[in-house]
């Protein structure tokens, strides 16, 4: 479904992304895992061209991805930024309807409204809030709910437990899980790898711009090398 191939990615003189080469298939919940500056970040900001990378390519369904941001999303994936980055000064509704901004269909993106609420019931209590005013995870709830807006099939999801109380990041991971259920297939970028590897059917392990382990999330989840530097003495 998403291919990466290879994969360079400068910020001037740095070298971001050395050569790195992943796969995601449809239904599937793919993880990233990997220390700050890894590249995590970067790697998904590539994927939806929000940057530019020097060598290699990225396809989705056998086609190279489009060159950006708007087309991709119209392509049917969709980000969701670390930082949650919503529209702070509209409100929840409002948010909801700027994530549908690339379709038509209002019968159904009256629908998908009430879907979001039905998957997220605290934004249909806080509909008319100004975004901004929302807790952290409520923030966090309506930037995955505003990228589920636009009805992707892949959404990418970067740092969606950062800052959140220990309770909420159980809430976020199972969002994560139903919202796989709803027959989307997910990328996820997490520091909190024992959370990512204990939902996802797959992972990556990112190092300084390269992936120095992949497979099965299970199999990444019992290395000892990964438990030692990301798990400690978790077990998943």
């Amino acid at each position: 479904m998403l291919k990466v191939n290879n994969l360079h990615v400068y910020y001037g003189g740095i070298h971001a992304l050395k050569g790195v080469s992943l796969e995601v298939n449809k239904g599937e919940i793919v993880s990233i895992i990997g220390s700050n500056g890894a590249g995590k970040s970067t790697l998904l900001n590539a994927i939806s061209g929000f940057l530019r990378y020097k060598e290699g390519e990225i396809l989705y369904h056998n086609n190279k991805l489009a060159p950006t941001p708007n087309k991709i999303v119209k392509q049917g994936i969709c980000h969701v930024p670390e930082g949650r980055l919503i529209f702070a000064n509209l409100s929840v509704y409002d948010n909801l309807i700027m994530g549908s901004y690339i379709r038509n269909d209002k019968a159904k993106i009256k629908e998908d409204i009430e879907k979001m609420y039905t998957l997220f019931p605290r934004l249909k209590e806080r509909e008319k809030q100004i975004a901004g005013t929302l807790s952290g995870g409520e923030q966090q709830m309506l930037a995955i709910a505003r990228g589920l807006m636009s009805s992707p099939e892949i959404i990418l999801l970067d740092e969606p437990s950062l800052g959140l109380a220990p309770l909420l990041v159980q809430t976020v991971f199972d969002i994560i899980t139903d919202i796989r259920k709803m027959g989307k297939t997910i990328l996820l970028v997490e520091q909190n790898a024992f959370k990512a590897l204990s939902i996802a059917d797959k992972a990556y392990v990112l190092e300084q711009g390269r992936i120095i382990m992949e497979g099965e999330a299970k199999e990444i989840a019992e290395n000892p090398r990964i438990r030692e530097a990301y798990l400690g003495s978790k077990k998943v």
